[in-house]
């Protein structure tokens, strides 16, 4: 068996795995991919292997958070990448939305939160089991993609709308959105990258094989909001965070997180 075909043969039933378990129960709460990614994960991700701590303590901690406030109308989900926490699903009202994104904020080391909540009813069996198989499609057309590198994107997909989360180039972010949109189900793209130039990439590869684990190179999009620096409130034990790395100077070109809903 070729390589190719071990890869895509591994996706398949990553993907499949994801289906079973997406259909298996509603969940009112789901935490983003970061707290089940195995050790391999750090030697591929372009995040320091300490920012890949952070995002399972953060997504962790958050759900936990949420728990505590939580209603028979929510139906949350929570992402960290790099630190920076997307927020999908839906809620019962605004106060809802503004709720759950005021105590994620909270959470140690949160930079930032892109707030994608909706305020409506839950999604249907039919709608959760679609936009897993999107995911699936996404990551493999990504994997098949020869001029960009697929473990640079985190994908995750809410009622048709696929969201990419990643460090990237504008070069990559825009050839990743292509290819996203090109996919047969995909209603929308929603970037929430930090953009860094080649050079700025090039010296995180560079650190990342000399087995550099230091904060990542990639600016930090915004400051953190209402960080709880006195310690989460959780029960769950978690591992020590690492502090944020240095928010850039004033002249620093602004990098950052790009939202951008691209049809």
């Amino acid at each position: 068996m070729t390589t190719t075909s071990t890869r895509r043969f591994a996706l398949a039933l990553t993907a499949g795995a994801l289906l079973v378990s997406g259909l298996t129960a509603c969940v009112p709460l789901v935490v983003g991919g970061a707290a089940a990614a195995g050790v391999g994960m750090v030697a591929t991700d372009r995040r320091s292997s300490g920012a890949q701590v952070d995002d399972q303590a953060i997504e962790l901690r958050a759900g936990a958070r949420v728990r505590e406030i939580s209603n028979d109308n929510m139906n949350v989900s929570i992402t960290s990448f790099n630190r920076q926490v997307l927020l999908t699903g839906t809620v019962g009202s605004e106060a809802d939305k503004r709720r759950v994104e005021d105590v994620v904020k909270r959470v140690d080391n949160v930079r930032s939160v892109v707030n994608e909540l909706i305020v409506g009813p839950p999604t249907s069996f039919q709608e959760r089991s679609n936009d897993t198989f999107i995911t699936g499609k996404v990551k493999a057309s990504l994997l098949d993609a020869k001029d960009i590198f697929a473990n640079s994107f985190k994908v995750v997909t809410e009622r048709g709308t696929v969201y990419l989360l990643g460090i990237a180039t504008r070069r990559e972010t825009d050839r990743a959105t292509d290819i996203a949109r090109g996919v047969s189900g995909v209603n929308k793209v929603v970037r929430v990258v930090e953009i860094v130039s080649e050079a700025e990439l090039q010296n995180q590869l560079n650190q990342a094989q000399q087995g550099g684990t230091g904060s990542s190179s990639a600016p930090a999009a915004a400051p953190a909001t209402g960080g709880n620096t006195s310690g989460s409130r959780s029960s769950v034990p978690l591992p020590p965070m690492e502090p944020l790395p240095p928010l850039p100077s004033s002249s620093t070109p602004a990098g950052g997180v790009t939202t951008s809903p691209v049809r």
